[in-house]
Parts: C-alpha cells; structure tokens; sequence
C-alpha cells in the first residue's frame, strides 16, 4: 500500500533494478522493438557504432548537467537541463541498443544484483572503453564556450540523425526519428545565444571569440569516419560523417554571418598515433568526467535505494 504521506514512496520501486538512475521506474528501453541485426551488417560493428553515438549523447549531457544551479538565469537552467534530459535519453537507447548487438560489449558487473546493460556500459566502463568524440569532453568554460560546443555538437549531430533516419537498423531509424526534433531545438537554441552574444556588449564578443578559438580545432574529429562507421554505412547501417561537413559548413556560415563573426580557420587537434576518441584516445578532462559521474554505482555495486 502506498504511504501518501511519505513524499519519497513514488520515488523507488521494489525491483532489482531500483538502484539504478535509468532503470528506476523505466521498463526495458528496446521493449516491443525488434532488435534483429540486418543480415549483411556485422553485430559487433553495430555495437561499436552504437557506442560512439550513445557516449557522445551521454559525456555531453553530464558537462550540461554541471550547469545546474550555476546558469546566467533560472530560464537558461531550465533549458540546457532539459536539452541534457533528451541526450541522456538518445543515451539510453543507444547503448541498450550496443548492448543487443554485441552482448560482449557489456561489463560484468554483479553476480547478485542485476544491473541493466545501458547502466552497466555507462557506469562501469573505464575511459579507453569510452568512444565519444573528444569535442563533448572540454569543460565547460564559460556560457559562450558552452554554447559555442553545444551549437557544434547539436548542428553535425542534427546532420547524422537527419540521415540516420533511412537506417536499416530499425532502433537507429526510431532513435533518429526522435532525437532531429530534439537535436533542432539544440541547435537552434545554442545559435540564438551565439548571436546574441556576438552582437552584445565589446565583453560578450571577445569571450564569443574565444570561445570559438577553443572549440575548433575539436570539430574535424565529428566528420573523419572509424572503420566501423564505414563498414555499416556500406550496408545502409551507419552513415559516414565525412559527407556531413558540407551541410554544417553551411549552417555555421548562417550562424557566423548573423552574428558578425569570421568563418574560423584553426588546424585541428592531433591524433595520437593515428587514435582519437572514437579509437578511445581522449582528454584528461574524461577521467575527472567519469570519476564524478561514476562514483556512487562504484563504490556500491550491490547498494539498493
């Protein structure tokens, strides 16, 4: 019988899954939803390619989520909350799609307590496992280098999930379909406020500048494909990002225009040994983002709420 005088009883359900942040109160994310591999498309390519986009969604919804209670206003918080809200949900579906492909792909956790594949893939994986384009790492700096990464990552992501949408893989079509008109609000969102402070006050233009200066060189990693990304996107799986730069050249050339601002022209950041973050190279700034992010299912793997 539920206690209607306990504000926390709708809180926490009596399942195995009840400690977990997605699991709780959620059925299983792919539930109805045929999971069968295209017949010519290799499962753990799948996997893997599933990974890099989920993780993508995942690291860039946490550095969102370190706005909270420290945005210029209460409307502002509002938004990049719920614009974080619909990347952890682009998130879960991902890797509980990863984790259908490829069940390999999946840390083992608990023998006692059973611990969903998208939690087990976000929390109990260490950074080199972790595929996410270096971009979504950076901190996040200021409002305008925030906005200037979110403008980045939402307009190549809005290009990739436009496309994705004709996927054979019917979970990456459903998830496309989906996460264009969230990710259309991402952009769009992040693009006002670019703009605006472009346009504003002598202060708000040199920080939009530098903003842009520290962001750059981070965005020809969004475009240059994995061998997974090519082998899926050769049997209508995937879809190869090298072919979506011209439609994001596009649109920053708007955005820029708008704002008063020079096309950038920065070199991008160097590959190590030929490795980036889709071959699990990345920042130091991911280890202090998952140190943080997975502390608490760490330190009590069994623990219940």
């Amino acid at each position: 019988m539920i206690d209607h005088d306990n504000a926390y009883e709708g809180l926490v359900d009596s399942d195995s899954h009840g400690q977990w942040a997605f699991g709780t109160g959620f059925d299983d994310p792919l539930a109805g939803v045929d999971t069968t591999v295209p017949d010519d498309a290799d499962p753990h390519a799948l996997a893997v390619y599933c990974l890099m986009l989920g993780d993508d969604a995942l690291i860039a919804a946490q550095r969102l989520a370190e706005w909270s209670t420290r945005a210029p206003e209460l409307e502002e918080e509002v938004a990049l909350a719920n614009v974080g809200l619909d990347l952890v949900g682009q998130a879960r579906l991902l890797l509980a799609r990863a984790a259908a492909a490829d069940p390999a792909v999946v840390p083992h956790v608990s023998d006692t307590s059973p611990v969903p594949d998208e939690d087990a893939l976000a929390f109990f994986r260490d950074d080199p496992d972790f595929r996410n384009v270096r971009l979504v790492e950076l901190d996040n700096g200021d409002f305008a280098v925030s906005m200037v990464r979110l403008l980045v990552f939402a307009t190549a992501r809005l290009a990739l999930f436009d496309r994705l949408r004709q996927s054979r893989d019917p979970v990456l079509a459903a998830v496309a379909a989906k996460g264009v008109k969230e990710l259309t609000y991402h952009r769009d969102y992040a693009a006002r406020w670019v703009v605006t402070l472009a346009r504003g006050t002598d202060e708000s233009r040199r920080r939009t500048e530098a903003a842009i200066a520290r962001v750059w060189p981070y965005v020809p990693e969004l475009f240059e494909p994995a061998a997974e990304e090519l082998a899926l996107a050769a049997s209508g799986v995937a879809v190869d990002p090298s072919g979506l730069r011209q439609e994001f050249d596009a649109v920053m050339a708007l955005t820029f225009g708008a704002a008063g601002l020079p096309i950038p022209d920065a070199p991008g950041v160097a590959r190590v040994g030929g490795r980036a973050g889709r071959q699990g190279l990345h920042t130091e700034e991911l280890s202090r983002i998952l140190a943080e992010m997975q502390s608490v299912a760490r330190a009590h793997p069994d623990g219940r709420w």
